[in-house]
């Protein structure tokens, strides 16, 4: 039907610019920011002014061409990105149609400076110079909000360093444990990650190689001016100065085939990615409904359930995390390069080594926020801890019983109690009460019966009449702390197990081991860290 057909993908307005629509882990971070198009043109003007002022001051440029340079770098609203990136598909890189441009502003200003824009260099120098500038600015944004992170959890951990909670392996309750030592283990990955990126960042270094490494074009510049034959030690001096103007480090080479700078950024971004990854996937967890535990702050809603508040800071860091591997993946595959400047595995760097920078930033970004606002529910932590009636404590128990009667009969009476309160549903107490009876009838020579559980108030005593060393004494004639089957029992008889001590091994608050000294341990590792927030 006449003007029911849809329009045609040329007709469509187009605009290439991403603004993060499908990437809300990090739009509208500062590290999306300085990493976008804008930022990095700024950075490849700032790399260009910083190369002919370190040629300045060594005599190898005007002072006047210096200043015409870096006033013309200073205006990068004169220069369209995306027109830049439509022209560099000629040459494979940004650099080529920037210094055309860039030569053009500077011969506005001055004719003769003009010639000393990009003199010596080739495009890969600018480039990486720029992706080190880049870099060192979206770190600077990380560092600081992994500070935060860590400075939340610091608090966090204290306040609950003694909350009891039910530890989980393999998705199942173990042995309690503590929120402040989660909390604390959480910590110490944030502050494991901002070491990394810390020390990644002081070592980003600045790029000058020239043509293929040797800086010679700058010797030969030197010598068509009619100066002194330049000394060898040239190219040195050049670098330390190039690194000096840029802010960046200063490498002993030239590195456009030796990618070690762009590989250890790579394992510092996946490692942290997958350190906030850690956090974010444990408040999944335990922000479920049926577990409840944690909540977000303020937890983002959905389009057709109004009672949902879902954890969406922890959503958006375990995102980032699975995408970081892969995308440091593609950056040490590019150590694999051949010759002076490779053909493809430079160029791969470029938007894997962005994208990593983004979804760090956003996710450090997200992570401040989420531990800063983290509600924690220990009501609900112990409501949980109690949910199977008592098997949480059975390791404690093992150890106790094993006093008593061994270790492998210790074993096999707890498998026995622990199976019958898992598929009866009756208390743990009870369960081990009827154990312990059958084992020693069995002991006994009486036929071992099927035991009815009692439903005391309290956990029953084992046995009635003499009594017994308590749980954790060895029996007087045990000279075996460890039974095994070619080794009698530790004594002739089970003895009885006090209803007081029972309950006390079947507290689940009193069984987290060294959790609150770990906790300390791990808050005094930055006690004196003045970056901080306490």
């Amino acid at each position: 039907m006449p003007g029911t057909e849809a329009p045609q993908a040329a007709e469509l307005p187009y605009d290439a610019a991403d603004m993060g629509l499908l990437a809300p882990s990090w739009a509208g971070s500062e590290v999306a920011a300085v990493t976008g198009d804008a930022g990095y043109l700024r950075a490849l003007l700032d790399a260009e002014a910083a190369l002919t002022r370190a040629q300045a001051a060594l005599g190898l440029a005007p002072e006047r061409a210096a200043a015409a340079v870096t006033a013309a770098a200073a205006e990068p609203h004169r220069h369209d990105p995306r027109t830049l990136a439509l022209r560099a598909r000629a040459a494979g890189n940004p650099v080529v149609p920037l210094v055309a441009d860039l030569t053009a502003a500077v011969a506005d200003r001055d004719a003769e400076a003009a010639a000393y824009v990009h003199r010596g260099a080739t495009s890969q120098d600018i480039l990486d110079t720029a992706t080190m500038l880049v870099c060192s600015r979206a770190l600077d944004t990380v560092l600081a909000d992994l500070t935060r992170t860590a400075g939340a959890l610091r608090r966090t951990a204290a306040e609950h360093r003694d909350t009891p909670m039910a530890g989980r392996t393999l998705t199942q309750h173990a042995v309690p444990t503590t929120f402040g030592l989660k909390s604390a283990g959480w910590r110490s990955l944030v502050l494991d990650a901002r070491e990394r990126l810390a020390s990644v960042r002081a070592a980003l270094p600045v790029q000058l190689g020239g043509a293929a490494g040797t800086l010679a074009a700058f010797h030969a510049y030197a010598e068509a001016e009619g100066g002194p034959v330049p000394a060898p030690g040239l190219g040195g001096r050049l670098l330390a100065r190039y690194a000096a103007e840029t802010g960046l480090a200063e490498p002993a080479l030239p590195w456009h085939t030796l990618r070690t700078p762009v590989a250890d950024l790579a394992g510092a971004l996946a490692f942290t990615a997958g350190a906030l990854g850690k956090l974010a996937a444990d408040v999944l967890t335990l922000s479920r409904t049926e577990l409840g535990e944690l909540s977000e702050g303020s937890g983002g809603g959905s389009s057709a359930m109004p009672h949902k508040a879902n954890p969406v800071r922890a959503t958006l860091i375990a995102a980032a995390a699975r995408q970081a591997p892969g995308l440091a993946a593609v950056l040490y595959g590019s150590l694999a390069a051949e010759d002076e400047r490779p053909a493809g595995a430079w160029h791969a760097e470029w938007q894997p080594l962005r994208e990593a920078l983004r979804l760090v930033g956003g996710a450090a970004r997200d992570a401040a926020e989420l531990t800063a606002e983290l509600r924690v529910h220990p009501h609900r932590m112990r409501q949980n801890l109690d949910a199977t009636g008592g098997l949480v404590v059975t390791e404690r128990l093992v150890a106790a019983l094993t006093a008593l009667t061994g270790r492998d009969e210790a074993r096999r009476i707890m498998d026995t109690a622990a199976r019958r309160t898992t598929q009866e549903g009756i208390e743990l107490a009870a369960a081990l009460h009827d154990a312990l009876e059958a084992a020693r009838r069995h002991e006994d020579g009486a036929p071992a019966e099927a035991p009815t559980a009692p439903a005391p108030s309290d956990p029953p005593a084992v046995s009635s009449g003499t009594p017994a060393p308590s749980l954790g004494t060895p029996a007087p004639s045990s000279d075996t702390p460890v039974a095994s089957p070619d080794t009698p029992a530790p004594s002739p008889g089970i003895p009885p197990l006090p209803a007081a001590r029972l309950r006390q091994l079947l507290d689940p608050t009193d069984y987290v081991g060294s959790a609150g000294a770990f906790v300390d341990r791990a808050l005094a590792r930055t006690e004196n860290d003045p970056q901080e927030p306490v």
